[in-house]
């Protein structure tokens, strides 16, 4: 039960205070889950969202489901899926019920485009972890040419996030991996 209580509080926490959607929520979904909670490992937390940005749909349920059936099975998936989409169900519900009264006001304004710059930010840490995480694990030279490829593939030509991760999931599958010395000398 002690796991299960842990999955919603993660969860609605994330759902909770994630505003602006999915990617906004990324973030707070790290802290519970690897942090808070530690139900993961950084790595499997990267390795969750990775394959979540290939798949269709809100990568904010599919990676509650994945995480909730992972740690509580069936019925952690449940209540990770519950837990995400209450916040959002109740809060559209009263929201959008008021928002029609207040939405000219100034304030309203002002609290909207204050929230932007607090997600990049957030977006922004995230992403300096993953890459000095790649540092760690691919080294600088490796980590920068796939940081410069994708980003030329993306920006420049346009190309599906998800289809460059999934190049970059066949890549890895195919191509040998590499031992360090460190872990060749403990063998």
């Amino acid at each position: 039960m002690a796991k299960q209580n842990a999955i919603f509080i993660a969860f609605f926490r994330s759902g909770i205070l994630g505003f602006g959607g999915g990617p906004s929520t990324i973030p707070l979904v790290h802290k519970e889950v690897v942090e808070t909670f530690q139900m993961m490992t950084d790595e499997e937390f990267s390795d969750v969202l990775s394959i979540g940005n290939t798949l269709p749909g809100p990568i904010a349920t599919k990676m509650a489901g994945y995480i909730g059936y992972r740690v509580g099975g069936w019925v952690g998936l449940i209540n990770a899926l519950i837990a995400t989409v209450l916040p959002t169900v109740l809060l559209m519900i009263i929201l959008l019920a008021s928002l029609n009264e207040f939405k000219d006001f100034d304030f309203v304004k002002g609290m909207t485009n204050g929230v932007v710059p607090i997600v990049a930010i957030m977006l922004g840490v995230l992403t300096w972890d993953f890459l000095i995480k790649s540092k760690k694990s691919l080294g600088w030279k490796v980590g920068s040419i796939i940081l410069a490829a994708s980003f030329i593939c993306m920006i420049v030509l346009q190309i599906h996030p998800g289809i460059v991760i999934a190049v970059l999931l066949l890549l890895a599958l195919f191509l040998p991996i590499k031992k360090s010395k460190e872990e060749g000398e403990q063998t």
